[in-house]
């Protein structure tokens, strides 16, 4: 029979391989994906792809959305609102689609309400709601506050807490870093579907 110190040495040098490889493996999860302060999302329910901001400073993400509208759905708080299509000609086959009659339509269920305080305007409360979409090829869900950001050159922004929950990287000095794409309509294709 074996001493009681030499069976401990014996699983020890069993369960090493073992351990080295679970480390490795979570090491090379831990690595976070390095994306740049600009990149193409894609809402996974339309295929419609936006140009999103990458932003440190914001800690909610928010979508370009208007006629925000509350109402109850059983127990439950939903939102309805829109998406104008027109709004979005910085993509390839825009030209010459009739973008302006098409208006993606949403309801999802109220997350929860924020209060965002504006400099040098008084503050607004926004509707949070959750949302897939692609971002590098991997489909990932965060919450998106509702506002109105057709004045502002990207009608998507991606805060911290998507960050920081999804493992991702910021580099401030570089747009498109992205290795891998994902599947998406064309403005053309999806007013070509909604008008007819």
């Amino acid at each position: 029979m074996l001493p009681k110190s030499v069976k401990f040495i014996a699983a020890a040098l069993l369960l090493s391989p073992a351990t080295l490889l679970a480390d490795a493996h979570n090491e090379e999860n831990s690595v976070p994906e390095r994306l740049g302060f600009i990149e193409w999302v894609v809402l996974e329910e339309t295929g419609l792809r936006l140009k999103a901001r990458l932003d440190t400073g914001a800690k909610t993400s928010s979508l370009h959305a208007i006629n925000v509208e509350p109402f109850e759905k059983g127990d439950e708080e939903w939102v309805s609102f829109q998406l104008p299509l027109a709004d979005h000609q910085d993509q390839e086959n825009a030209d010459g689609a009739n973008l302006e009659e098409v208006i993606l339509e949403f309801s999802l269920p109220v997350e929860r309400t924020v209060k965002i305080k504006r400099k040098g305007a008084s503050s607004q409360r926004r509707y949070v709601v959750n949302m897939e979409f692609c971002i590098a090829g991997t489909t990932h869900s965060t919450e998106f506050s509702l506002t109105d950001r057709g004045k502002f050159s990207y009608p998507a922004l991606l805060g911290r807490r998507f960050m920081s929950d999804d493992n991702i990287l910021i580099d401030s000095s570089e747009a498109f870093l992205a290795e891998k794409e994902c599947e998406h309509k064309t403005l053309t294709e999806l007013a070509d579907k909604h008008l007819n």
